[in-house]
C-alpha cells in the first residue's frame, strides 16, 4: 500500500467516526447565511476593503476544517466581490472557482465566519487587482479534493502567497492550505517565510505571521511565539481572543 493510500485510509476512518456523531446535523438547505457584521457597509463606508474570511464547513466536515474565501470592494463600489472555491461545481461546470457578489461576512451553512485579514483604504485599493489576477490564475481550477487538497483553502493560500501584504494567518483547521504541487519548497501561506511540503500530507512552516507549524496528514500542530497561541487540529487556534486593526498587522486582545 502506498503512503498516500495508507494516509487516506487513516483519514477516512476518522471521518467515518465523526460522521456517525453528526448524523442528525442541521439540513444544509435551512442553515442560515445571514451576515454577522464583520464587513463595513458599502453605503456607509466608501473606502476600498480587502478581507480574508473562514468558517467551519457544513456537517461532519466542520469537525476537521474550515472553508475560506477572499472578499474585495473597490472604493465607492456598491457591493463586495467574493472569490472562493466550491468543489461540487465540477458536477456541471469546468471550474471550481466562484467569483460573485455576496455578503462577505455571511454565515457559511449556519457557521459564523472569522476574519483573518482586513485591509482598507489606499492600501486595499492597490491589492484588489492583484487578488483578482491571482484568483483567475489559480492552477487547480479544474480539480478538487477535500483532503489533502487542492480545495478552497488551497485556493485562498494561493492568493495570500501572491499577495503577502494581506498578512493572513490561515488557521490550522484550513486543511489544504499547505498543498503545493509545483515543488517541495515554497513560501508560507502568508506569502513569505519558508515551507517544506509533500503534497499537503506533511509540511513544516516557519514565518513570523504563522509561527512554527507541523502538518501531519493534513492535521496541523503549531505554536506562535510572536502572537502567543497554540495551534491544534480540530480545535484551531488556542490563545487570547484577537481583533484585527483594519489596515494593520497588529492584533490586540479584546476588551
Amino acid at each position: 500500500m502506498s503512503l498516500r493510500a495508507w494516509c487516506y485510509s487513516v483519514f477516512s476512518a476518522l471521518v467515518f467516526l465523526l460522521a456517525i456523531e453528526n448524523i442528525n446535523a442541521q439540513d444544509w438547505r435551512t442553515a442560515s447565511s445571514q451576515p454577522v457584521g464583520l464587513a463595513p457597509d458599502p453605503a456607509a463606508r466608501p473606502e476600498a476593503v480587502v478581507q480574508v474570511y473562514g468558517a467551519r464547513t457544513w456537517g461532519w466536515r466542520g469537525n476537521f476544517g474550515v472553508h475560506t474565501w477572499v472578499a474585495v470592494k473597490p472604493a465607492e463600489a456598491p457591493a463586495y466581490t467574493v472569490y472562493e472555491v466550491i468543489g461540487w461545481r465540477l458536477r456541471y461546470a469546468d471550474s471550481v472557482v466562484v467569483i460573485r457578489q455576496r455578503a462577505p461576512d455571511a454565515r457559511w451553512y449556519g457557521n459564523a465566519p472569522e476574519l483573518y485579514s482586513d485591509k482598507r483604504g489606499p492600501e486595499a485599493e492597490k491589492l484588489i487587482p492583484r487578488v483578482e489576477a491571482a484568483a483567475r490564475a489559480y492552477p487547480h481550477a479544474k480539480e478538487y479534493s477535500a483532503w489533502p487538497g487542492p480545495n478552497s483553502n488551497t485556493f485562498v493560500a494561493w492568493i495570500t502567497r501572491a499577495v503577502p501584504e494581506l498578512e493572513a494567518d490561515l488557521p490550522p483547521t484550513a486543511i489544504g492550505k499547505d498543498f503545493q504541487s509545483a515543488s517541495l519548497f515554497g513560501s508560507a501561506p502568508s506569502g513569505s517565510g519558508v515551507q517544506f511540503s509533500i503534497a499537503g500530507l506533511f509540511a513544516l512552516t516557519a514565518r513570523g505571521i504563522e509561527g512554527l507549524e507541523l502538518n501531519l496528514l493534513g492535521l496541523t500542530f503549531g505554536i506562535n511565539p510572536f502572537d502567543p497561541a497554540l495551534k491544534l487540529p480540530l480545535l484551531g487556534r488556542l490563545g487570547p481572543a484577537r481583533v484585527l486593526l483594519p489596515g494593520s498587522a497588529d492584533w490586540l486582545p479584546r476588551p
